[in-house]
């Protein structure tokens, strides 16, 4: 029951997530805010709303691992399962706005994020407000200096629906997202308890694996039908968004704890360890390129990472 509970909760958010980006993205043509805006903005907060609704339900219900795991399991996933399993697919090929801007900004959100929780093992609603306000900084940077960079991560299939369509959109994904998020923290909560296992470990497996699903879906779909798959840039702006914006946001709201020393102590290194990764595998062996090799690498990481909470589950 516990395990139908999280498949449950993962399937309104996920679908709950698809309506309010569609009525977001509606929402903002009919204003008329340009497109370019749309894309960094919008988009990146309704793709992200799944994550930071958990995340707020898991802090606010006293259950601040979940949160935190959530997010750290979530970008390793992003990384070393989701662009791990694309690239031993179909090699992509890396833009000029990987080094310049993507990756920079991933690793400063990660030392900040890793920094602020080690200074008193929480992060503080001052520490939160930090995150979010550099990402409204980087945001307005990459709007008005790196116009191009942005129109490449938008989205191809924003659709301007009618009025009524949109609110309805709006309104089901609000109720899916609230659903979803009550759904997959009890039965996460449940699950940890009935396996004698801590929320973190349920969280940064179980939870972080299955909201990656749609990232990988569309971009094994996206190869099998020889289209532009999945981007470094796409899952390394969601790993921005999830440490400054999810994070941000939920420490802004209520202070998050570190309950299980193991997020210290290891989730969070291996997250640094294959954020850094990515800066030499994409210039070796062949430059501003991710092959099979690199994704084998990468995936051999997440196995590693995931073998210990697994056994001892």
């Amino acid at each position: 029951m516990n395990f139908l509970a999280i498949i449950i909760g993962l399937l309104l958010l996920i679908k709950g997530g698809d309506w309010l980006m569609r009525a977001a993205v509606s929402l903002s043509l009919q204003m008329r805010i340009p497109k370019i805006v749309v894309g960094m903005t919008v988009v990146s907060f309704a793709t992200s709303a799944p994550e930071l609704i958990v995340s707020l339900q898991s802090a606010l219900s006293g259950h601040p691992d979940l949160a935190l795991g959530n997010v750290v399991g979530s970008n390793i996933a992003n990384l070393a399962f989701v662009l791990a399993i694309t690239v031993i697919i179909s090699p992509i090929y890396v833009t000029k706005s990987f080094y310049s801007t993507d990756w920079p900004m991933m690793m400063l959100a990660t030392f900040l994020f890793m920094g602020f929780l080690y200074g008193d093992q929480m992060l503080q609603q001052w520490e939160g407000l930090t995150l979010f306000v550099l990402l409204i900084c980087f945001i307005i940077y990459l709007i008005r200096f790196q116009k191009q960079a942005v129109i490449d991560e938008a989205p191809e299939d924003d659709e301007l629906l009618p009025t009524q369509t949109t609110l309805r959109y709006l309104l089901l994904g609000g109720i899916g997202l609230w659903l979803g998020s009550e759904t997959l923290v009890k039965g996460a909560v449940s699950l940890a308890n009935n396996l004698g296992v801590s929320e973190r470990v349920i969280s940064i497996t179980v939870v972080s694996i299955g909201t990656s699903i749609p990232e990988l879906s569309a971009s094994i779909i996206a190869v099998i039908n020889k289209e532009k798959a999945i981007s470094i840039g796409n899952l390394i702006g969601s790993n921005i968004f999830n440490l400054m914006a999810v994070m941000g946001l939920t420490a802004i709201v209520t202070p998050i704890e570190v309950g299980d020393s193991g997020m210290l102590t290891n989730d969070i290194w291996w997250m640094l360890t294959i954020s850094l990764m990515i800066l030499p595998l994409v210039f070796m062996p062949r430059k501003m390129r991710l092959g099979r090799l690199d994704g084998v690498i990468l995936l051999s990481l997440y196995i590693l990472f995931l073998w210990p909470l697994i056994s001892k589950a």
